[in-house]
């Protein structure tokens, strides 16, 4: 599903990764992380592909809500093990979104 209706300004923390053969547990924590994601001050929304290339982008009101959800006590936890068991490599961007505009065919 695509996050529409966002209000610029906001911001976007755009995940890529790429994952281990090891991957027990991992759509697991990836649905719960998502779930207490929309649960945190600030979340506006996500969109997410995993394939080859695991992308994820979730979109927040402003850094500090970004920094609480770096910080949140689970999503630490997940983090963590996703360095020792899920991820290969991974990148985390955060950026500020100025302007958008979409297409929805009726």
């Amino acid at each position: 599903m695509i996050a529409a209706h966002l209000k610029p300004p906001y911001y976007a923390v755009i995940f890529t990764a790429l994952l281990t053969d090891n991957i027990e547990g991992y759509i697991e924590t990836a649905e719960r992380m998502e779930e207490l994601a929309k649960e945190q001050e600030g979340y506006l929304g996500i969109e997410s592909a995993r394939n080859d290339v695991g992308i994820t982008v979730s979109y927040w009101e402003d850094l500090n809500a970004i920094t609480r959800w770096k910080n949140q006590v689970e999503h630490t936890e997940a983090r963590e093990r996703g360095r020792k068991q899920w991820y290969q490599q991974y990148q985390l961007r955060i950026c500020k979104v100025e302007r958008e505009y979409g297409f929805v065919k009726q």
